[in-house]
């Protein structure tokens, strides 16, 4: 009893030193805590924007400038970088052989991942939990692990410096990842929506493509999403399983240091160029990933 008389004293008494302080020095308090806020988001998305920034004034600037004084803007304004990126087919052939084997990556992983997912999410089957647990152990290995492997098979069966053969390395890491990232969305659709929609005589391709996927737009473009980021950045199996055909971007990158040294210039432009699909694949599924980070297991 003496103890909640206590916290009841105290109470009133913290109560009334509050009431002490007038409503302006409140608002000023609010107002000084916004400001707060935010100068440190301002700190954080400058440092964020900082080497992006740095790295397209490297781009529009000529070496000797570079590996002189350092500026904040270029000195003398310069495309010549861009201009010998696109008039150079080693180096646009790399950026197309990068998007050619990332779109085919995206299109298998989603086409076997939605029906797998699918599969998990509605059946219970014997050793579902170990096949599913399984798929996710692949993404604990690193790709260095299946380098050697998927060298020799693709060698043997003449895939070695094709498309093809990065899309399907890709897929080893890319499937196991989407299908835990879709199981979770589709999970989150209740099981009476097949069953009406079974009733209302929908086969299930028709119930698949008509109803099922378009409630789970979102966790596909979350999927999409980071099937891209692995692919796209991915540079190791990538650069082993092709020779000349199929480079990737990251590949002929590395060709900037010669004897004279290293060309600075094109390799920002290339940096830069390099950014601008992950900024348009963002732009197109921003509001799909926006929906997705707050379902399913993202």
């Amino acid at each position: 009893m003496s103890y909640q008389l206590e916290n009841t004293q105290r109470g009133e008494k913290y109560n009334s030193i509050f009431s002490k302080v007038s409503p302006a020095k409140r608002r000023n308090r609010t107002a000084r805590a916004h400001w707060r806020s935010r100068i440190l988001l301002g700190l954080y998305l400058a440092l964020m924007i900082l080497p992006i920034y740095w790295l397209i004034n490297m781009s529009l600037q000529t070496n000797s400038e570079i590996l002189g004084s350092m500026t904040l803007w270029p000195q003398n304004l310069t495309f010549d970088n861009y201009i010998g990126i696109f008039t150079n087919s080693s180096w646009y052939m790399g950026y197309v052989n990068s998007m050619l084997y990332v779109a085919m990556n995206m299109l298998i992983t989603i086409c076997v991942a939605l029906p797998a997912a699918y599969a998990f999410s509605r059946y219970t089957f014997i050793g579902d939990k170990h096949l599913f647990f399984w798929l996710l152990t692949n993404l604990m290995a690193p790709p260095a692990v299946f380098l050697l492997p998927y060298f020799q098979l693709y060698y043997s069966v003449g895939l070695f410096d094709t498309h093809i053969a990065v899309a399907l390395a890709h897929c080893l890491f890319n499937i196991p990842l989407a299908i835990w990232i879709l199981e979770g969305f589709m999970s989150s659709v209740p099981k009476e929506i097949d069953e009406t929609a079974y009733i209302d005589g929908y086969s299930f391709p028709r119930f698949f493509v008509k109803i099922f996927i378009p409630m789970i737009r979102s966790g596909i473009g979350v999927t999409l999403f980071f099937l891209f980021m692995f692919s796209w950045v991915e540079l190791l199996l990538a650069r082993t399983l092709t020779a000349t055909d199929a480079q990737p971007i990251g590949m002929i990158m590395t060709r900037t240091s010669t004897a004279s040294g290293i060309d600075w210039g094109t390799l920002a432009a290339a940096g830069v160029l390099t950014i601008i699909p992950g900024i348009l694949v963002v732009y197109f599924v921003r509001n799909h990933i926006a929906k997705g980070f707050a379902l399913g297991r993202t």
